[in-house]
């Protein structure tokens, strides 16, 4: 195996474990630890939670597939 072919692979496999962390950040447990009357900045918890999960996983992925470009 080529060193390009295995840097593919582990590429997919870090893409495969972000996606398997941020299906169980993003699942029921967690989220109900979050769902309660509090705000921060006026903004509810869940919902600032949810964004910064999201917006986590939009900048590890971009910096996993660039990294690999």
């Amino acid at each position: 195996m080529s060193p390009q072919e295995q840097a593919e692979q582990r590429r997919g496999q870090r893409l495969l474990f972000v996606t398997l962390l941020f299906g169980v950040l993003l699942n029921f447990p967690l989220l109900a630890v979050f769902n309660h009357n509090g705000r921060v900045g006026g903004i509810p918890v869940l919902y600032l939670y949810v964004l910064l999960t999201w917006l986590a996983l939009v900048l590890l992925t971009t910096r996993l597939v660039q990294k690999s470009s």
